[in-house]
């Protein structure tokens, strides 16, 4: 596969048409067809926005998901939407504590009823020459979504929870991979938490579910789902994104020995770099040489833009522990990996994009 230097990881800020549409949608006010029109000017304005800012690779910016992890939710059964269940955030202001409440919640056995991602692939490809990529999130995500109330009488064991997921995504990429999809990029912020022992503990370990499991298991059945021939596949690490708040605090050295070297079928490693809650640059002596690193050194979390020259001094520490010629740049996450949306504006969205790209080209020119 051709190097990409300039990367989006994924979603971008729904349109407020686009979010009254899925509104009116959901309240019958508007017919399937209707709602798929609005879908598709919000997927077309995406795809031209991130081709003037001139990105190496294209998503369809996630738009036409209720949230990134979509479609291990918005087509499969064995959800519902209790409004009970609830996980701890973190403020970025001030760090405060949140509790922000979950919007699906695992109550019955996993059962796909149909793509959502061929659906994102296929009209993209035709309204964009550019490279495209489809993001899919990890199965472990769900860990998320299990509650030991309300999930454990379909799953007393989580981790066959994410087995079913599993094959629901596996069936997802080959499903792409038939369709000509090259680039598969699996979502797995839930792994990159584990570097916070507090989240370890009263996230994961809190519901029932070991840490230690997730990275010894629970990788194993990430590696699972990256299994089509002609599909090159990349790995997505941050500590939590929603709506502006995050997750979890800590290096990557506490994961990174474990994810690196037992993750052997993803070439591609997109990692959040954006600020000291990531730590430093160290653990990227544990990537295997044959990898490829994208750094997130761009925050999709506030306003403030980000310039050259810090860019590239931070690129330029990365690279002491990593080859130069086998990294690229990115934005640290998506910008709406919730249907709300991170708190900045479309313009600075854009601006972000735009950095990515032009600082991606003076660095690898």
């Amino acid at each position: 596969m051709p190097f990409y230097r300039a990367e989006v990881v994924g979603s971008l800020l729904r349109p407020p048409y686009l979010r009254q549409a899925r509104l009116d949608f959901a309240a019958d006010r508007l017919s399937t067809a209707q709602f798929k029109r609005h879908e598709d000017r919000a997927v077309d304005e995406a795809l031209a926005l991130q081709e003037s800012c001139g990105l190496d690779v294209m998503t369809d910016g996630e738009l036409r998901r209720s949230g990134f992890v979509g479609p291990l939710t918005d087509y499969v059964e064995g959800f519902e939407a209790l409004g009970l269940d609830r996980r701890r955030w973190h403020r970025l202001s001030d760090s405060a504590e949140v509790d922000l409440i979950v919007p699906v919640t695992v109550t019955g056995k996993l059962r796909r009823r149909r793509s959502l991602a061929a659906e994102e692939f296929t009209y993209a490809r035709a309204r964009t020459a550019r490279p495209l990529k489809v993001t899919l999130p990890s199965p472990l995500m769900l860990a998320l979504r299990y509650s030991p109330e309300f999930s454990a009488d379909a799953y007393p064991d989580p981790f066959q929870l994410f087995a079913d997921a599993v094959d629901i995504l596996r069936a997802e990429v080959r499903e792409l991979a038939s369709l000509g999809c090259e680039y598969i990029q699996i979502d797995a912020p839930e792994i990159a938490t584990l570097v916070d022992p507090a989240t370890c503990r009263n996230v994961y370990a809190a519901n029932g579910i070991d840490p230690q499991r997730m990275l010894g298991e629970g990788l194993d059945l990430i590696e699972a789902v990256a299994d089509a021939p002609g599909v090159t596949f990349a790995l997505h690490l941050c500590r939590g994104n929603n709506a502006g708040h995050w997750m979890s605090a800590g290096g990557y050295e506490a994961i990174s020995q474990q994810v690196f070297r037992r993750l052997r079928r993803y070439a591609i490693y997109l990692l959040e770099y954006d600020s000291e809650r990531a730590g430093g640059f160290a653990p990227l002596r544990d990537l295997p040489s044959d990898k490829r690193v994208v750094l997130g050194l761009v925050s999709t979390k506030h306003e403030l833009l980000e310039d050259f020259a810090s860019l590239a001094r931070r690129v330029d520490e990365a690279a002491r522990h990593f080859p130069f010629d086998q990294m690229a740049l990115s934005t640290q996450c998506g910008f709406a990996s919730v249907a709300a949306g991170n708190p900045l504006t479309p313009a600075t969205q854009e601006a972000k994009l735009r950095l990515v790209s032009t600082t991606a080209r003076r660095l690898w020119p």
